[in-house]
């Protein structure tokens, strides 16, 4: 007799005496009937439902949004791309379609229309401020805000034109940002539909620079709206956060001009505090109409940027000639 039918008889005997035996896992396992390859699958995933969550890394849960790692201008510049540094995919800033038919309807600069007087115009405006930016010594100097003395100058007209001609260039991107906070009036423009943008970023430590990124059918051509409006805008835009977004959108766009449309700077204290951090400021003075005394002013308040260009608008062409006349097409 074999030692299994030897084993077999002996446990038998037991059984049979009263002594009972444990069966062991591989006992049960064959006694039970086997499982399809389907429903083993879905029991393993319903026990996997009762398992406690594994807990978070003790300086994770304690991050704060000053303790969080700052957003690289790369996380904006690939926005539009869908890809970071690494390869992997990445969140894409949302798209949006301007009519370029009307914008160019209302007096503006477009891809379509690069041989007209305007486009002639803001080539001559731009080209010094793009050797400022290509020279190392003025810091900032990819930060361009334009603003103006006063109300209906014109500021507004000029930002947008000035950053769809920077655009038409072969190596430049060109973010517009809408920073007049208190009459914001860009998307207006563009007729695009207001949408989160600077100061929600601002106020908000979950909301991410390509969060409020709006790509546009101009070529590199992207839009930061001024977002929803807020009581204490002036010290939003002061505030440390503030300047680290600058110093982000500064120093980790290497091929990038941020132009702002700013408010006016004597009626209004935001274009002050944005003129701290930018590297060049375009002061638009309305033609026959802006006292020398508001301009001297305004002059004073940006003394602390490191370039002032003043910009005459709505002249006349025989008071400047070929360059610089805007013949009133828009107001601020």
């Amino acid at each position: 007799m074999g030692i299994v039918e030897l084993a077999t008889r002996r446990l038998e005997e037991l059984r049979r005496s009263g002594i009972e035996l444990p069966r062991s896992p591989k006992a049960q396992t064959a006694a039970t009937p086997q499982e399809s390859l389907p429903s083993r699958a879905s029991r393993r995933l319903a026990d996997t439902q009762h398992l406690e969550p594994m807990p978070a890394e003790p300086h994770k849960l304690l991050q704060t949004a000053e303790d969080a790692p700052p957003v690289h201008a790369e996380a904006a510049t690939i926005a539009g791309d869908g890809m970071v540094p690494d390869g992997s995919p990445a969140l894409r800033s949302k798209a949006i379609e301007i009519d370029l038919e009307r914008l160019q309807a209302m007096g503006y600069l477009t891809a379509q229309t690069p041989r007209t007087q305007i486009a002639s115009d803001f080539r001559v405006v731009k080209r010094q401020l793009l050797v400022n930016v290509t020279d190392a010594a003025t810091k900032n100097a990819n930060l361009i805000m334009v603003t103006s003395a006063l109300p209906n100058e014109g500021k507004t007209f000029v930002a947008i034109n000035l950053a769809i001609s920077m655009a038409m260039e072969v190596d430049r991107k060109v973010l517009l940002v809408d920073a007049d906070v208190a009459r914001p009036s860009v998307l207006a423009r563009l007729g695009v539909a207001p949408a989160a943008g600077l100061l929600d970023l601002l106020a908000d430590p979950s909301v991410r620079v390509s969060d409020v990124m709006l790509r546009t059918n101009i070529d590199k051509l992207t839009l930061v709206p001024s977002g929803a409006p807020r009581e204490h805008a002036t010290e939003m835009l002061a505030s440390d956060t503030m300047n680290r977004l600058l110093n982000e959108l500064s120093t980790h766009y290497p091929d990038r001009v941020i132009v702002f449309d700013a408010p006016p700077l004597l009626p209004s204290t935001e274009s002050r505090v944005l003129a701290t951090h930018m590297g060049q400021v375009i002061l638009v003075v309305e033609a026959k109409r802006t006292p020398k005394k508001a301009v001297e002013q305004a002059l004073a308040t940006v003394e602390s940027c490191p370039i002032v260009l003043p910009l005459l608008n709505k002249a006349a062409r025989s008071e400047v000639g070929a360059y610089y006349g805007y013949y009133g097409l828009e107001r601020s």
